[in-house]
């Protein structure tokens, strides 16, 4: 039990140490800095405008797929990213793989493409 406390006591030490330094940082802005709230600090702020709208209105389709074809198509240049690295080493089968995996995704983009989900009005 000694053995493993030595071990992972520098982990520890460094969570410590982490909290530590956040808090008297956090401190040190809240204190420092006067917290003079105006009309202009208060206000809700949308994108260098004014909100016109309730904010619990609903969106429209076109964000959510904007939104969902982000994340898979940033989820392929994560698989993408090792795997070109590691290309020289490994087998034909992986090289094919890959390119199998491109062509679905390829196929699915077009096809979103071709229905319109990536235009706007």
């Amino acid at each position: 039990m000694k053995l493993i406390f030595q071990e992972y006591s520098i982990i520890l030490i460094f969570l410590i140490l982490a909290l530590i330094i956040s808090f008297i940082i956090f401190a040190l802005s809240y204190f420092i800095i006067p917290q003079n709230a105006d009309q202009e600090k208060v206000s809700a702020y949308e994108c260098g405008f004014n909100p016109f709208d309730d904010a619990r209105a609903t969106f429209d389709v076109r964000f959510y797929l904007v939104a969902i074809l982000f994340l898979i198509f940033d989820l392929e240049i994560s698989f993408l990213f090792p795997w070109s690295l590691a290309l020289g080493s490994i087998p034909l089968f992986g090289f094919w793989t890959m390119v199998i995996f491109l062509v679905i995704l390829t196929i699915g983009f077009v096809y979103e493409w071709y229905k319109g989900a990536l235009e706007w009005e």
